[in-house]
């Protein structure tokens, strides 16, 4: 079976600035959350950190040669905050503009369309140490933020993302505690997730306010297709409260201007006093939305939580990576789901991909099969929802480059260009890389089966 894409179909890679970049203390950038998270033992996989990470920061312009020969027409990537402004707030660090101002025309001059994310998690420590998220004031620091990367950028960029995933910023980073900045408590992740709400709805207007051009902006969220172990009346239940605390906690006041009444009725999220004048905000208008996904939820019901009354567990028989479940079909139900409950204009994939144990053979080559199995069922799975009329705009397979994987470390390989860290950083491009940089060129590919031979 073969299968063709759109014309206007935008295809991509993504990565993240803590992820790749290094240089965490050079040229005037300040600490993060992350840096300060992954410096404190037992954070960790083996007390990794992300001082060097891929060292993009030094090899940007190597990086960007590898995009142009795999031909890939778009790049996401994110700005660090503290390397823009150092403090959070107040003064803008001319050396941090120059490496983007640098990175941005040389994407530009290799024809490769740059996909900005202004937030993926790198949080000033300046700002945590002043309350970070759960202070209302840092809506209005990011707004602020967001408007002078704008203003400098906008010549030359019109695509825009402001917020990577706030559900893993306030529910990992606030109330489990396994994320920076490391905090446990639902009160100040309930917080968080009105703030970075407020946050977005601040800078697309502050965006646009400043903008050189009209722009495209959009959000992006995790988001899950959830399901149930049985058909049993208390395991339907926890699919909605499940659904509620992953997806509808940002969707619902995002679209509809209100959080979901089971989490804040049975889940006890306790949202800031007068919460709801913010709404208008929020809910202002924006031209996509971004989706990341990477597997489904299939839960149960349990009593182990007072307020969370479900468990997510692995199903018999399923196939796994190292890390998370390969279902494709669950990608395709949920777009499905968010077509007919939200009033989206376009959706991007912005990230999907898979972890797999990644090694160079005697031949210098990275024989990823698995990868390029997963890769092209889920993105069959997006052809599919396309042709069901969901308004799917591109895909962005993460990750361009294997990275540090935040509490993983360097334990996870993502990437379809393989870092060899032992070994001065060298980069070697896998056999996945190469089989997307065929699907990018003929826009769409011919179904196989990938598991049992290499590319």
């Amino acid at each position: 079976m073969e299968i063709r894409f759109p014309s206007d179909f935008l295809w991509g890679a993504a990565t993240a600035s803590y992820q790749i970049e290094g240089g965490w203390n050079e040229d005037g950038r300040s600490p993060s959350i992350w840096d300060t998270f992954s410096h404190v033992p037992g954070n960790v996989y083996q007390n990794h950190t992300g001082d060097i990470a891929a060292d993009h920061y030094h090899r940007w312009q190597e990086d960007v040669s590898l995009m142009k020969e795999l031909g890939l027409p778009c790049y996401r990537f994110s700005f660090a905050w503290p390397r823009i402004i150092p403090g959070g707030i107040g003064s803008v660090n001319p050396k941090g503009l120059d490496f983007y101002d640098r990175l941005v025309d040389e994407l530009l001059s290799f024809g490769i369309k740059p996909f900005p994310t202004l937030y993926h998690w790198d949080l000033p420590q300046a700002l945590e140490d002043k309350g970070g998220w759960p202070e209302r004031k840092t809506a209005q620091y990011f707004a602020d933020y967001a408007a002078t990367l704008v203003e400098h950028f906008s010549d030359r960029i019109e695509n825009w993302i402001t917020i990577n995933e706030p559900w893993v910023v306030s529910m990992l980073g606030y109330h489990e505690g396994v994320f920076a900045p490391g905090v446990k408590n639902q009160q100040a992740a309930a917080a968080a997730t009105h703030h970075l709400l407020l946050g977005h709805g601040l800078a697309v207007q502050a965006m646009r306010a400043v903008a050189r051009q009209p722009l495209q902006i959009g959000i992006t969220l995790n988001l899950s297709h959830v399901e149930a172990a049985t058909d049993s009346p208390t395991d339907l239940e926890a699919v909605h409260q499940r659904d509620a605390h992953l997806n509808r906690i940002f969707l619902d006041p995002l679209y509809f201007g209100k959080y979901p009444t089971e989490v804040i009725q049975e889940q006890a999220f306790v949202f800031p006093e007068g919460y709801e004048k913010d709404f208008p905000t929020i809910t202002t208008p924006t031209d996509f939305l971004g989706i990341n996904n990477y597997f489904r939820d299939v839960v149960r019901h349990s009593t182990n939580d007072h307020h969370f009354k479900y468990e997510i567990f692995q199903p018999k028989g399923s196939t796994y990576s190292e890390m998370w479940e390969m279902h494709a079909e669950s990608l395709f139900n949920l777009l499905m789901r968010i077509k007919q409950d939200y009033p989206v204009k376009a959706i991007y994939i912005t990230e999907n991909g898979t972890s797999v144990t990644d090694g160079i053979d005697a031949d210098n080559r990275v024989r990823d099969s698995r990868r390029i199995q997963y890769l092209q069922d889920y993105i069959a799975a997006t052809h599919k929802a396309i042709q069901h009329g969901v308004p799917v705009k591109g895909y962005f397979l993460w990750s361009l480059m294997d990275n540090y994987e935040w509490n993983k470390g360097y334990s996870r390989r993502f990437g379809i260009i393989f870092i060899d860290y032992e070994n001065g950083q060298r980069r070697i491009i896998k056999d996945s890389a190469h089989w997307y940089s065929k699907t990018i060129q003929n826009n769409g590919f011919q179904i196989k089966t990938y598991y049992a031979e290499p590319f």
